[in-house]
């Protein structure tokens, strides 16, 4: 097997598509068509867990983080990253990170923390629009299946629980052939009238060269008849942030030893307590401060996410309780979520979690 295997699965599942415009997903470092040894799974890269992957005979790291997020014009070892980027090349280590777009796709890093949490009723705190697209075509009966089936297969007509979604309308084409036309129907310069069928299905956006190709693949048509829109409409499985509940609601106090206790924390920092039950919890791995009106409009009870700063505090205006858990905590379950997926995909090869602690944060 060779990393491209891997890689070809983990876009599966997260796009880089659907990454932030900031952000720096997706293989950065590596041949994808190397064979593959075996896989060290972490949330930074840095030169300790080269240094590991080296040890344990990896030559794939995924991470969480990128290592790259800002444009490097030398590589000379003069900081951590140009140092990091330098042993993986030179030892053959591919680098790749699911990031944002990890967070933002049903069942990552926040659905994570809400398994952790025992959560129940999940749902996109933030669904993402625009990256949604139909597709509208006409064909003769006759092609409907296969062209459908051909559709189907590559990615369109999924809409939250339901697959193999589509319209079909009948209705009447008219076309008339030139010289040079090799109708599937009809005669040169003689206007045709044929039955068709209008198809529409809905894709992923990124998706769309794939739909094109298996359209143009299956239709029997010399000129295919056919005209794509961009919807407005929110893809509900894409986006920022979770919103879930509890099973029970939980005083304050009680909840936030539960939240330390679940996820290992050594501390939380938190807005005044409202002295109201907690039940319905947003959550945003990393850094989500961004989210916080997202989290209020939606009547959460507390918002739990990392990097808060001092004056965005204030922010929550006893309307919720804010708090901040830590960037690496927050996120370092991460880890295990890659695990879990890739081990249950491929049985037969060596998925390691790393065992450098990458918190750059220490506490006295």
């Amino acid at each position: 097997m060779n990393i491209q295997s891997i890689l070809d699965f983990l876009e599966n599942i997260a796009p880089s598509a659907y990454q932030e415009s900031y952000d720096n997903a997706g293989l950065v470092v590596g041949d994808a068509k190397s064979a593959l040894s075996n896989v060290l799974i972490t949330l930074d890269i840095t030169e300790e867990v080269i240094e590991e992957a080296i040890s344990r005979n990896c030559n794939l790291i995924i991470a969480h983080h990128p290592i790259l997020f800002k444009a490097i014009k030398s590589l000379k070892g003069n900081n951590y990253v140009e140092r990091v980027l330098l042993k993986a090349i030179k030892n053959d280590i591919a680098l790749y990170a699911a990031h944002t777009n990890l967070d933002n796709v049903w069942g990552g890093v926040n659905f994570k923390i809400a398994e952790i949490l025992a959560l129940q009723n999940p749902q996109i705190l933030v669904p993402k629009k625009q990256i949604l697209s139909k597709l509208t075509t006409f064909c003769p009966a006759s092609y409907q299946e296969t062209i459908l089936e051909a559709l189907w297969k590559a990615g369109a007509g999924n809409i939250g629980n339901y697959e193999q979604c589509s319209f079909v309308v009948e209705g009447i084409g008219t076309y008339r052939p030139n010289e040079k036309a090799q109708p599937f129907i009809g005669e040169h310069h003689k206007l045709e009238r044929a039955q068709e069928l209008r198809l529409e299905v809905i894709f992923p956006t990124f998706l769309q060269n794939k739909i094109l190709m298996a359209l143009r693949e299956t239709h029997p048509y010399e000129e295919i008849a056919y005209y794509l829109h961009n919807l407005e409409n929110t893809h509900q499985e894409v986006g920022a942030g979770l919103l879930a509940e509890l099973p029970q609601a939980m005083p304050e106090r009680d909840f936030l030893a539960y939240l330390k206790e679940k996820m290992q924390l050594s501390h939380i920092k938190h807005t005044k307590l409202l002295n109201k039950p907690i039940q319905k919890i947003a959550i945003c791995g990393g850094s989500g401060f961004f989210l916080l009106k997202n989290a209020i409009q939606a009547k959460a009870d507390i918002f739990i996410t990392a990097d808060i700063k001092y004056h965005e505090f204030f922010d929550a205006e006893n309307k919720i309780i804010l708090a901040d858990i830590g960037h690496y905590e927050s996120e370092i379950f991460t880890k295990d979520l890659l695990f879990e997926v890739l081990s249950k995909k491929f049985p037969n090869i060596a998925f390691l979690i790393t065992n450098t602690n990458t918190n750059p944060v220490y506490y006295f």
